[in-house]
């Protein structure tokens, strides 16, 4: 059975513009997920990559234009600039490993519906109650935004380091277990044919 590690950040706009496709296609192929929310900024710093905000306006105006074609290309809303962008990271992180820990609800909407949170719907994934709001619609106990912080805190600085170690430097990042590696959400279609045996 294939697996598929799938390296992402709660705040990235092209993870957010993934939507459920790694989902679909890890279904379509039988494929198992484990999912490694991680800093990209810092993962930015590991790797030679720079921060959106300092990068040359050039870059930043075409970020912009490609982030809302990308959207409309498949049906997706988006804020170009979200309201609570940038925000803490870490706590929305913390709640998808103790979901994926506990398991019992659909780890692929919780990741989505956090993206969407920020990408979307104009609110800040670091605030609890959007955390809870989150779990819950996903399927999980609300509660486990409260448990399992210090264990989440510590995977989180894992899945970093084990980026890093990988060869990952940005997010999306798909790696298969036979360590053939996808960057960004517009590379989903070559997983897919990978998993296929097609390349």
């Amino acid at each position: 059975m294939a697996h598929i590690d799938y390296f992402f950040a709660t705040l990235s706009p092209f993870s957010y513009l993934a939507g459920t496709r790694l989902e679909d296609i890890a279904a379509k192929h039988g494929a198992s997920l484990t999912y490694k929310p991680l800093d990209v900024i810092a993962l930015f710093g590991r790797t030679g990559g720079t921060p959106p905000k300092d990068r040359h306006p050039s870059r930043q105006e075409y970020r912009a234009q490609d982030l809302a074609r990308q959207a409309k290309k498949h049906g997706l809303p988006i804020n170009i600039r979200p309201a609570h962008w940038p925000t803490n990271p870490a706590p929305s992180s913390y709640a998808i490993i103790a979901a994926q820990k506990a398991g019992g609800g659909d780890l692929g909407q919780l990741v989505h519906g956090f993206l969407r949170a920020c990408w979307a719907d104009e609110k800040d994934v670091a605030e609890d109650s959007v955390i809870r709001e989150c779990l819950q619609a996903a399927g999980f106990d609300p509660k486990l935004a409260d448990s399992g912080l210090l264990d989440g805190a510590e995977t989180y600085a894992r899945n970093l380091e084990e980026a890093a170690d990988r060869g990952v430097f940005g997010a999306p990042f798909y790696i298969t277990d036979d360590d053939q590696r996808f960057w960004g959400n517009d590379r989903l279609d070559d997983l897919d044919l990978h998993l296929a045996g097609k390349i």
